[in-house]
């Protein structure tokens, strides 16, 4: 008999599913296609044009592959992405890749209305005569920018899935104008071969694997979040090859015109500042003018609806409690507050690298071992009548599976360790080791004691 105690889990039937390849398609390219993927390029752009551009198709094509794989797990089980980890975590332990997820998803949310914020000080100071964001008396135009996303957000997530389907449509359409018409602007004033000839300053040049750890920790925000739209795909096509061309799509395009952008902007300064790399403070040198602030502002709106939802739908896998739109809102409210702190901080860039260190050291170990238990260790075959059972085969021991939980500790002190062998820090980065690391240690000892039960039968 089933225990309800622990909170049930809702399935969507196939009949049920409405969204087509196209949807999930834009709801993947809209996710990328926003002011932190612009940024990530400004930021990656101090390892030089050919190492960053390079870099970010290989690493974009690794992790969205495992968005794919995840993205195939909410199709064929039709649950939630931190409901799936119950099988792999344990019904309780499957709370740790919640908190993350509930954690890095606010923090994503914070990182995105902070830049549209920046640009409203923009739009302010053109308007009204404010100062802008950075120079004094600036910090009231920001303040004002975060009030004004925050209400955007609010909307945007008013109906659920659907508000998300809806705004990802429009935001793409703008999103493709604002990226055509900066790189016109571009282009006018910098050649192509400048761009590529460019290199960082010595002090400030980033190695390949530092940029390997930003887009790896960038990238697999999204793999735990993919279940949460796929369980809505109708067919096995875009619930896998949908979200990875749209993702892919969406990074490579907008971190790649961060990447040229601030570039350019260096040649055409004279001056490199990896803290320039918003694309509000670029779209300002480059003269963009207000339109391309409002577009900024948009396009941040369609990526946190993404972001908003997937925190909501993790805080709802702690609680019984609470609704999945109760859940959106109250992550929404919070992520408002996070969005402060880097004020009180001397640049965001440190705020945003701190950030990024952190998910790459705690998500990439849980990304890991949920794949690996599913197609792996489950053969792709989970029991959903089991996902709200104490007396279910993912109950484990006391509600927690240790195995997963040692692994994922394992893997993270290795990542710790790695970042200080300068000949990994700096040739392939810490995230894939420490992921590959999780997954073989978990699929041993799962074996090892699999095997044990067996023998003891």
């Amino acid at each position: 008999m089933e225990d309800k105690s622990f909170g049930r889990v809702e399935s969507i039937p196939k009949e049920h599913r409405h969204q087509s390849y196209w949807d999930m398609f834009a709801t993947w390219v809209g996710a990328n296609a926003n002011n932190g993927t612009w940024y990530v390029g400004g930021v990656i752009a101090a390892c030089g044009f050919m190492t960053a551009s390079t870099t970010l198709i290989i690493v974009g094509v690794i992790t969205y592959f495992l968005l794919a794989l995840s993205g195939y797990m909410g199709y064929k089980t039709g649950l939630p992405a931190m409901a799936l980890t119950r099988a792999s975590f344990g019904l309780k332990g499957s709370y740790l890749p919640s908190v993350i997820n509930v954690v890095q998803f606010i923090g994503w949310a914070a990182v995105n209305t902070f830049i549209a914020a920046t640009s409203i000080s923009y739009i302010l100071h053109d308007v009204l005569g404010w100062p802008v964001y950075g120079k004094p008396g600036g910090l009231k135009g920001l303040i004002s920018g975060i009030v004004v996303m925050s209400i955007l957000h609010l909307l945007s997530i008013s109906m659920g899935e659907k508000s998300v389907r809806i705004i990802e449509r429009i935001g793409i359409i703008l999103v493709f104008i604002l990226v055509i018409w900066e790189s016109i602007v571009v282009f006018q004033n910098v050649s192509l071969s400048e761009i590529v000839s460019w290199h960082a300053p010595a002090a400030l040049k980033m190695t390949p694997g530092q940029a390997v750890d930003v887009l790896a920790a960038f990238n697999l925000a999204w793999v735990t979040a993919a279940s949460d739209f796929t369980r809505f795909s109708k067919k096995r096509s875009s619930s896998t090859w949908a979200p990875f061309f749209g993702a892919n799509l969406g990074l490579i395009w907008f971190a790649m015109i961060g990447i040229i952008s601030t570039i350019a902007t260096a040649i055409t300064l004279n001056h490199f500042d990896a803290n320039n790399s918003d694309p509000s403070t670029i779209a300002s040198k480059l003269g963009l003018g207000v339109l391309a602030m409002l577009v900024i502002i948009i396009t941040s709106t369609t990526a946190n609806a993404v972001n908003l939802m997937s925190a909501g739908s993790a805080l709802t896998n702690m609680t019984k409690r609470l609704s999945l739109t109760f859940s959106i809102v109250s992550v929404t409210i919070v992520a408002v507050f996070v969005t402060f702190i880097p004020i009180f901080y001397s640049t965001f860039l440190n705020v945003f690298t701190a950030f990024l260190d952190g998910i790459g050291m705690f998500l990439g170990p849980e990304i890991a071992i949920f794949l690996t238990d599913f197609y792996i260790v489950a053969n792709r075959k989970y029991n959903v009548a089991h996902f709200a059972s104490r007396t279910g085969k993912y109950w484990y021991t006391g509600g927690i599976n240790w195995i997963a939980i040692a692994s994922w500790l394992i893997a993270v002190l290795a990542y710790g360790y790695i970042k200080t062998v300068a000949v990994l820090a700096d040739s392939v980065g810490a995230t894939f080791i420490s992921m590959l690391i999780a997954a073989i240690v978990y699929l041993a000892v799962s074996k090892m004691v699999s095997h044990g039960h067996l023998q003891e039968d």
